[in-house]
């Protein structure tokens, strides 16, 4: 079997977030073997496809090295770049049947469109220790999918450098735990609004480099702070960075962003 090392939300190799795509299977394998070849790949996920009666729909599972996830943006993105751009599909678009509901991705421009749903929002006060646990005192601080910390400005976002496993005690109230989202408005910058970053140690990743999944709070809340629908962000992952363009479209968020095949390899174990 194939696979590719795909990086996500980027025009160029060695930036965004790799993604691990098993070419489609006809079954899903044993859990336990998916998840000890998303351990083997140490990316922050592992896509698997399983093909369905239709050519333009496949079910998507998404794997991080130490557990399943329920959504995961940069792994769809780079799933749909590989039946695009590796395996020749001629769809004009693709549905993904997940453990979020489905998933709708389409060619945009040079890149991709993808379609996700709308995280609720909910400002709380600051968690007792989340300050403490980031290195700077959040102006905002809000429940979604993810903890969501607004900090003054996107400077204060790039600066941060909390200690490994932080923010694990973070997150009630929220669809995942321990998983922190730090975001804040970029000061002066032509080509992005927010800088973001993601710190996930809940889910084995200590920080992301690329978080799609995380723009389905980021968008509606910056959209609501600077009174339009389209967002630009940058993830300032500290030697990489990623891009994004979000706009809400009523429940749904569109995410667009690019995707480079860096590697293809052949497994030689099989489940």
């Amino acid at each position: 079997m194939r696979q590719w090392t795909i990086d996500a939300f980027t025009s160029a190799p060695f930036a965004g977030n790799p993604a691990s795509v098993l070419e489609p299977l006809l079954a899903w394998p044993d859990e336990g073997w998916m998840q000890s070849l998303a351990a083997e790949n140490n990316h922050s996920e592992t896509a698997y496809l399983r093909a369905t009666e239709d050519a333009d729909r496949f079910d998507l599972r998404w794997f991080t090295p130490t557990q399943e996830v329920t959504l995961c943006g940069h792994a769809t993105l780079a799933a749909a770049h590989a039946l695009w751009s590796e395996l020749g599909s001629h769809a004009r678009s693709l549905t993904f049947n997940t453990a979020s509901g489905t998933l709708v991705v389409r060619p945009a421009g040079e890149g991709y469109e993808m379609e996700f749903p709308v995280d609720p929002l909910l400002r709380i006060d600051p968690p007792p220790g989340l300050a403490e646990a980031l290195g700077a005192v959040p102006i905002e601080v809000w429940t979604s999918r993810y903890l969501i910390a607004v900090m003054p400005n996107g400077d204060t976002v790039r600066r941060l450098s909390p200690k490994p496993g932080a923010v694990l005690p973070f997150g009630e109230g929220c669809l995942e735990q321990g998983q922190v989202v730090v975001a804040g408005l970029a000061d002066d910058v032509k080509d992005h609004d927010v800088v973001d970053r993601f710190f996930g140690p809940g889910c084995g990743i200590q920080e992301d480099p690329a978080t799609g999944s995380a723009r389905c709070g980021l968008a509606p809340l910056f959209a609501e702070k600077l009174g339009r629908p389209t967002i630009r962000f940058l993830q300032a992952f500290p030697g990489r960075g990623a891009r994004f363009e979000t706009e809400i479209a009523g429940e749904r968020v569109l995410i667009r962003g690019q995707a480079v095949t860096v590697m293809e390899s052949r497994l030689r174990v099989f489940p």
